[in-house]
């Protein structure tokens, strides 16, 4: 069996505008009943014995990580909790007397988990790969300068401008006029600035 690679353009993290190649694969999904049935077709086992050591890996995997151990698999990798802060409007500082938060607003928020280097090399190995494509990236047919001429008339016109409006504007993908507009309002000279968070984030003339 073969699996498809496509080879997509991204954009250099360093601002010049330059783009290089990555190569990324076409996942297919694969549900849980389906990988326990290759497994019995090809191992011999019952299924019930192999959902059953599954389960308990799971079970003794998650006991350890909350535990604070870092749980090597040979063959599969290694696997460790990760933490966050839940969801709340405490603040948080290292100076004495300032910290308020404590265990009870702390959570397990991932499991981070880096691949055993036999089961890459083993993944390799069986991999046949197919080119399926290539995906480019979305370019404004306009210069910088036309895009911010664009995003002033705008907003003159409608006061506030969001990021959707800034791809029909320009033309840009979606992330890239994210990005764009990130850089745009910490530079003085575009006459850029933004006002909100997140998703109540938009952009606005900024003030002579």
């Amino acid at each position: 069996m073969y699996a498809t690679y496509i080879k997509k353009e991204v954009a250099d993290l360093n601002g010049t505008g330059s783009t290089h190649a990555c190569y990324k694969l076409k996942l297919t999904p694969m549900d849980f009943d389906h990988f326990v049935s290759l497994c019995q077709r090809e191992g011999g086992w019952d299924e019930s014995i192999i959902r059953g050591v599954i389960a308990h890996v799971s079970e003794k995997l998650a006991l350890c990580m909350a535990e604070g151990f870092s749980v090597k698999i040979d063959g599969i990798g290694t696997f460790n909790a990760s933490l966050g802060v839940r969801n709340d409007m405490l603040q948080d500082a290292f100076e004495e007397g300032e910290t308020r938060r404590n265990s009870k607003t702390i959570e397990v928020k991932g499991v981070a988990y880096r691949a055993d280097k036999d089961l890459i090399r083993n993944t390799d190995r069986k991999c046949t790969l197919v080119k399926g494509g290539e995906s480019r990236l979305k370019k404004s047919k306009f210069s910088l300068e036309e895009r911010i001429q664009k995003a002033q008339d705008f907003m003159k016109k409608n006061y506030f401008m969001r990021v959707p409006d800034y791809v029909r504007l320009t033309g840009l993908s979606r992330s890239k006029a994210a990005e764009e507009l990130r850089r745009l309002e910490h530079n003085p000279s575009s006459g850029i600035t933004s006002r909100g968070e997140r998703s109540q984030k938009v952009y606005v003339l900024r003030n002579e």
